[in-house]
């Protein structure tokens, strides 16, 4: 059972490995070659690009960069905005060179001499922890939302609580309750009742008194429901 999922594990990588798109900013010396000559024979799309090109090409999900054959300034700037896998070509462990690995955010660092033995690891680790970066990022960007939302909801609730007198729970009802007829998010509504008040305030008209839950509603331009007539 367990070698069987090894070997299937196995063939995702290297499954993974062939969709790889690479792009090697470097001098095509002996390194250099090597290096890319080892990834097509492994099944990598590699494309050469010295000197170093002005754009990103499309498609490209990794980049490799010899750190000591460039300006890391233009790098980063040529990374920036791109989604890729990004492995450092060093020569030394200089300060100098740890902080162009830091500067370009690499995920894997390569040294020279290069040698067959140790492409493949680095290779596949640094596009592993590039993914598993930006999965941690969406969920951090997720989180930040959701807590985004509910600081919305809180200013929201605590204006209808010091403009309108409601009680706390009869304000998160009122959104909660308006956010439903309406299929929105409740910090939507929440954001729309925020916007008012302080588009009221900035203009200098005078808000709304305390008074239902309905003109709480019509502070942040929502029409009141109509009840149903009764049989």
């Amino acid at each position: 059972m367990k070698d069987g999922q090894g070997t299937r594990g196995a063939r995702r990588i290297l499954d993974e490995l062939r969709r790889a798109r690479a792009l090697l900013i470097n001098p095509l010396d002996e390194d250099g070659q090597l290096l890319a000559d080892h990834l097509k024979r492994l099944g990598c799309a590699v494309a050469p690009a010295w000197p170093p090109p002005s754009t990103l090409p499309d498609g490209i999900d990794t980049v490799l960069i010899g750190v000591d054959e460039v300006a890391v300034g233009d790098m980063v700037q040529l990374l920036e905005g791109h989604d890729v896998a990004v492995i450092a070509i060093v020569t030394y462990e200089s300060p100098t060179t740890l902080k162009s690995i830091y500067d370009l955010n690499a995920h894997g660092v390569m040294s020279k001499p290069l040698r067959p033995l140790g492409i493949l690891t680095q290779f596949t680790l640094a596009r592993y922890r590039h993914r598993t970066e930006g999965r941690l990022n969406g969920k951090i960007r997720k989180l930040e939302d959701t807590l985004k939302g509910r600081r919305m909801v809180d200013r929201a609730i605590r204006l209808l609580m010091d403009e309108q007198g409601l009680a706390e729970d009869a304000a998160y009802r009122l959104l909660r309750d308006q956010a439903t007829a309406e299929r929105i998010a409740l910090s939507s509504i929440a954001e729309e009742i925020v916007t008012a008040y302080e588009t009221m305030a900035r203009l200098g008209l005078k808000r709304p008194g305390p008074g239902s839950a309905a003109s709480a509603a019509s502070a942040a331009g929502v029409p009141p429901k109509v009840a149903s007539p009764k049989d």
